[in-house]
């Protein structure tokens, strides 16, 4: 593979993009307060006047992509007639998964069910054997088939012309092409890969918020030594030092052979957990989980609590469907980069049923040992969560195994690599959409992905000096989704056209 020419920067896309960083983060300095609030405010209105569309949205995403699967257009493939993938399905898998999915999934594998049995769906009663059930369940569903397939929609929109009508531009504005007479250079296709980028460099800032104390709290640990902002720091350039040095090395001898390390060594922590816990308990809560979840998945996807309003529905199944829709565009240009050659039933099988598969064993296995931990009094799980933090809960479940202070360790590397992965893929992408011309085959050139590394790093290190930054670009990151649904039915009827004009029945 090779660079772009250093001559090749998108110097309007750039520019913009960093001055209108400077201009938001200005007014976090000067009233963090006074825009947490507001931003808050606009979240709580969006989600409870406009959450049902995001449903909808989820539904209507899922019936799409079964229908290319298994329709004639399934076996199009992305990439000239012959063409062959570019990765091995292992790698694929693992750099899709370390790009979709990242440290996030960590932290809410091992703790999310602890927010569900005190406060169940459907009017359960808390911590009875139903909220029990439930909160086993509810994780598979918000990490499951709508989440990957949020992802693959615009992973299909912007390949196909990419690879097959070889337009040499690997943007959101890509997979729009239908709505764009002037073309991805277009004032109207530059102002929607501007809106994408700005969304995209806002929208890390949560990976971070949620990794960074759950790393420093664990390194406190480890190390004996204090959990305060300093080390947080210390570990937001470590991430930054990972995910630079990977970047710099490109895509095959960097995100890949990261992303294929981190993959084992994920797995290697899983069986051991698994091994030395309580393997039956996990095992049949899994296996009852994962039954619950599928034989429930239309209600739970359409169940929007109009009766008692509790605002489980708002604070978490919109609040996760408003995240992916956000990351939709950023994960989908990074699995367009490595899906060359592979069909278009491979890439929706492989999203749908790997994404899922891989997202559900780290919360049946971490989750349910977590929730074993509580139900039993081994460790207060849900008491440290609430009176101490997340991050401390966390701490605690890992330190609770044979060989703890191993266990406890390499999950510090996995987080680590995970989140350098995201934030790699993440400045190669913002590298890709900031360069004028790409072409298949072709990388963006080295400087610009190391500047966009460091770039993606800074930014959230100056928030955490803000009281309340991170939440605000968190719900921030949230609001800005609502675009992305018009966006999703653009790049769903391009692709559509694009597919009918070159395969006629």
């Amino acid at each position: 593979m090779t660079d772009a020419s250093k001559g090749s920067i998108d110097r309007w896309a750039f520019g913009a993009t960093l001055f209108t960083i400077a201009i938001l983060v200005v007014p976090m300095w000067v009233a963090p307060q006074q825009a947490g609030v507001l931003i808050q405010a606009a979240y709580d209105s969006l989600t409870q006047n406009l959450g049902f569309l995001y449903q909808w949205y989820g539904v209507a995403v899922l019936v799409f992509l079964l229908y290319l699967a298994f329709g004639r257009f399934g076996k199009v493939r992305l990439g000239e007639a012959d063409s062959r993938p570019e990765f091995s399905t292992l790698s694929w898998v693992a750099m899709l998964f370390s790009t979709g999915i990242g440290a996030g999934l960590l932290y809410w594998a091992v703790i999310e069910w602890g927010y569900y049995i005190d406060t169940p769906p459907f009017g359960v009663e808390a911590r009875s054997s139903e909220a029990v059930e439930w909160a086993a369940s509810y994780g598979l569903f918000h990490w499951g088939f709508s989440a990957w397939g949020f992802y693959c929609l615009p992973a299909l929109a912007i390949a196909y012309p990419f690879y097959v009508r070889k337009i040499p531009y690997l943007r959101l504005s890509t997979g729009c092409l239908h709505f764009l007479p002037g073309g991805v250079t277009s004032k109207r296709g530059r102002l929607l890969d501007f809106f994408f980028m700005i969304n995209l460099i806002g929208g890390t800032g949560t990976s971070l918020g949620l990794s960074s104390p759950m790393i420093a709290a664990s390194l406190a640990e480890l190390l004996g030594v204090s959990h305060d902002f300093v080390l947080e720091a210390l570990v937001v350039v470590l991430c930054i030092g990972v995910f630079g040095t990977s970047a710099y090395l490109g895509l095959e001898r960097g995100i890949k052979k990261l992303s294929d390390f981190n993959f084992w060594l994920a797995m290697t922590l899983l069986f051991f957990v698994l091994a030395v816990g309580p393997t039956l308990f996990i095992l049949k809560m899994g296996t009852n989980g994962i039954g619950l979840m599928v034989q429930n998945f239309v209600r739970m996807a359409t169940w929007t609590d109009p009766v008692e309003n509790t605002r489980f529905v708002e604070d978490w199944t919109i609040f996760y469907w408003a995240w992916w829709i956000a990351y939709a565009p950023f994960v989908g240009i990074f699995v367009t980069r490595i899906s060359y050659g592979r069909t278009i039933r491979e890439v929706i099988g492989g999203m749908l049923a790997f994404g899922s598969a891989g997202a559900w064993l780290f919360f049946i296995v971490f989750g349910n040992y977590a929730m074993h931990l509580d139900l039993n009094n081994l460790v207060p799980v849900t008491t440290l969560m609430s009176e101490e933090s997340a991050a401390v809960a966390i701490v605690a479940v890992f330190s609770s195994l044979p060989l703890g202070t191993l266990a406890l360790a390499v999950f510090v590397v996995v987080a680590v690599v995970f989140l350098a992965t995201t934030y790699d893929s993440a400045s190669y992408t913002l590298a890709s959409v900031s360069t004028m011309e790409l072409h298949a085959g072709e990388n963006p050139a080295r400087g610009l992905r190391m500047f966009w590394a460091c770039a993606l790093g800074v930014l959230p290190i100056t928030l955490m000096f803000v009281d309340g930054g991170l939440k605000v670009i968190l719900s921030t990151t949230i609001v800005v989704s609502v675009p992305l649904l018009a966006v999703g039915y653009m790049m769903a009827r391009s692709l559509m056209v694009q597919l009918h004009q070159d395969h006629p029945a």
